[in-house]
């Protein structure tokens, strides 16, 4: 892995196209057009998107959208759209395909007798209770990988795990 993608994950904005459909991580490429003269000349590939109906099991109706042919394999490799949405990592369903997930989520819920989980709302009591879980990083550290591990220690202890938390 290159040192400076995890810079360019958080500071490159995403292909703003993919986050409207399923595009399984597919992007727009560039590169050059190389002739016998050896003048190059810039050019660009676009992923091969697709507009297709697919059937959700869960929902029961066809949902229409814009994929790209191996997001399209990728779905008939897992066994259906549901089983898609539910086991392929967020970062790489993006937008359209989150609020899918959580669209086809809250109608299984809802269809094993089980309401959607209400969001919490706290009283100033609760909120004070959970402000020791927000701690400040000591000044003294000195390398960024001792920060990001006391990061992940942080994050898994206000996530109750024992350990460093993962982001995956």
């Amino acid at each position: 892995m290159f040192p400076s993608k995890a810079l360019w994950d958080v500071v490159s904005q995403p292909f703003k196209r993919s986050q409207h459909g399923l595009f399984q991580g597919k992007m727009k490429q560039y590169g050059n057009n190389v002739p016998f003269s050896k003048h190059k000349t810039r050019r660009s590939w676009l992923p091969n998107v697709q507009q297709k109906r697919i059937h959700s099991e869960i929902l029961g109706e066809n949902v229409r959208m814009k994929l790209t042919t191996r997001a399209l394999k990728t779905i008939k490799t897992k066994g259906g759209l549901d089983k898609y949405l539910n086991t392929t990592p967020a970062a790489i369903l993006g937008h359209m395909g989150m609020k899918l997930r959580m669209r086809v989520r809250a109608k299984y819920l809802e269809s094993k007798g089980r309401p959607e989980p209400p969001f919490e709302i706290l009283t100033p009591a609760e909120e004070e209770a959970r402000k020791p879980m927000i701690v400040r990083y000591p000044e003294n550290l000195n390398s960024s990988l001792q920060k990001a591990r006391m990061a992940r220690e942080y994050a898994g202890k206000s996530l109750g795990k024992e350990g460093l938390a993962t982001c995956v």
